[in-house]
């Protein structure tokens, strides 16, 4: 109750220092509610890096914000399209739109609230602040809809208090501009109380970053109505935002981290703005992340080259992508997988190594993803419908993709079944569990069965200092996650290796699988193996190059 009064009171204030601008807006219209979500897409753009760096873990794989932004463009891009701009069309495309490019759980959640709010708005030439309110409401309660078992001190705590504040705001005020101020600053105490409901983020000391995420979306949708500025230097809310985004073709995916000293984000974000689409640059003078769909991937590295020194340097083929995912008939028609069962598989990988595993199991068609890159809705949906046998398997092998995956599952005309893998060596597992004499229900069991059995751990490096799952660890330092708990840290990375091992205890395992990263050398992979199988002379051990940025290696145990 205390909770309750205090935030009525914030917003009590809030809403006074106000009260000198009369809010005069009683009805929006399309193009005032196109000005609203694009102006919440430039804000959440400008906010990308903060929102990443909520990650709970200190991993290098924080990509909350990069996936809410990227979802914000595709339904930016699908409202582009639209001819007929009232309220009512426009909303239906930020749906659908937010909902085939939604990457991650934050995006797949986002995209729940727009199908929401458009079951609403989806026949409104404009809306009132009541009917905004209902909107918000229906957002909220479609959004919970959509998750198997909805966890307080999220995103949907956020969405869900902000749509009450709406709806009792809008009894008593008849303007927008009013209503949705009183929208913000509950979301605002909402994600400033999520570590109260949720314990594993009070312990890393943030916020929910998808909470964080809509809060700065609803933020930039008041300033847009408001008439605000927005960040200096930041493309302005308008033609030119959408005609960036209309634009995209299929060419290059180039993305890299430029370090150095005094380095100028405004400048850089505007001179790679220049040279493609899809264009993501945050960072700050030490550090910046550029993202770039581009037909010339070599000369936006050339200009990171120049500004500092680069480092977890990718570039992606889309269209090579794109023309995989037309010729996956033939792929699998090939295979002997469609031709004994007529069921077919679809992976998510990270990493050339783990790619080339996972298509000697017999995996149809590969989509390129895993942590900091999760593939959306409509990737996964490209590879299912290419394929010419009706029933597929979906292998997401990332907690932040299974939520997609079950999107596509939906959307697909496909009879698709999702085995809820959450890491490479789960699906690995799953794969092997395949059974060429029984049926895609049957399959889908065995495969979840086995997938539960492996154990994973990953070694990676922490990003900043952190308390988590009982232990400290610092900047720099290694850690060993098992299962994706915490289990040990250090500075050697050998002795994480060991202590991940150790904790598990492998008395009751047969064998081990050392997969090393990008970022390790063969050789030093193979030393390491060499020197575990000293340790445990009795278990059957393999080193195999997985490929995978980020963490040195991936260990399978079963």
């Amino acid at each position: 109750m205390a909770r309750e009064e205090k935030i009525q009171t914030d917003c009590d204030v809030e809403n006074d220092q106000h009260s000198e601008h009369p809010d005069l807006l009683l009805l929006c219209d399309g193009e005032c509610f196109r000005r609203m979500m694009e102006a919440g897409a430039v804000w959440l753009e400008q906010h990308v890096e903060h929102i990443n760096s909520l990650n709970v873990y200190p991993v290098p794989d924080g990509d909350t914000g990069i996936n809410m932004h990227l979802t914000m463009q595709a339904a930016l891009r699908e409202m582009s399209t639209t001819d007929k701009p009232s309220v009512g069309t426009l909303s239906k495309a930020l749906a659908h739109g937010s909902l085939m490019g939604a990457r991650g759980n934050s995006g797949v959640i986002l995209s729940q609230v727009f199908r929401g709010m458009a079951k609403v708005l989806g026949e409104k030439e404009n809306f009132t602040a009541l009917e905004l309110a209902a909107a918000l409401q229906e957002g909220s309660a479609t959004a919970y809809k959509g998750v198997i078992k909805p966890v307080e001190g999220t995103i949907l705590t956020v969405a869900r208090e902000s749509a009450e504040a709406a709806s009792a705001a809008a009894s008593e005020e008849k303007g927008i501009i009013r209503v949705l101020e009183t929208t913000v600053c509950q979301a605002r105490e909402s994600v400033a109380h999520t570590p109260m409901l949720l314990s594993v983020l009070a312990d890393a000391g943030v916020v929910d970053a998808g909470g964080q995420g809509l809060l700065t979306i609803l933020e930039g949708a008041l300033r847009g109505l408001k008439g605000e500025t927005l960040a200096a230097g930041v493309v302005e809310v308008g033609g030119a935002f959408v005609q960036a985004m209309a634009g995209e073709e299929y060419g290059f995916e180039a993305m890299f981290v430029v370090r150095g000293e005094n380095l100028d984000v405004l400048e850089i974000r505007k001179t790679i703005a220049s040279m493609g689409d899809s264009v993501l640059v945050v960072g700050d003078s030490r550090n910046v992340k550029v993202h770039v769909h581009t037909d010339k991937p070599g000369a936006a590295i050339e200009y990171g080259a120049r500004v500092g020194t680069l480092s977890d340097i990718t570039v992606e083929n889309l269209q090579a992508q794109v023309e995989e995912f037309a010729s996956a008939r033939a792929i699998v028609a090939d295979s002997p997988q469609s031709i004994a069962s007529g069921i077919a598989i679809v992976a998510v990988v990270s990493g050339d190594g783990f790619q080339g595993v996972f298509e000697s199991l017999g995996v149809g068609v590969t989509v390129a993803g895993g942590q900091t890159m999760n593939p959306s809705t409509q990737d996964l949906m490209r590879a299912v419908d290419a394929l010419p046998v009706h029933d597929v398997i979906l292998l997401p092998n990332n907690s932040n993709i299974i939520m997609a995956a079950q999107q596509a599952r939906k959307l697909s005309a496909r009879n698709v079944v999702v085995v809820p893998t959450k890491t490479i060596p789960q699906g690995i597992s799953a794969l092997l569990a395949f059974n060429y004499q029984v049926g895609l229900d049957a399959n889908a069991v065995l495969m979840t069965r086995a997938a539960a059995e492996v154990q994973t751990i990953e070694i990676t490096t922490a990003v900043r200092d952190a308390t988590m799952d009982g232990l400290e660890v610092a900047e720099g330092e290694f850690m060993g996650l098992l299962n994706g708990t915490l289990v040990v840290s250090g500075k050697s990375l050998d002795e994480v290796v060991d202590g991940s091992l150790q904790h598990l205890g492998l008395d009751e395992y047969e064998i081990i699988t050392l997969y090393h990263g990008t970022d390790v050398s063969p050789s030093d992979g193979q030393a390491l193996a060499e020197r575990v199988q000293s340790m445990y002379p009795d278990h059957e051990l393999e080193i195999l190059d997985g490929g995978q940025p980020h963490y040195h290696y991936i260990i399978s145990v079963e």
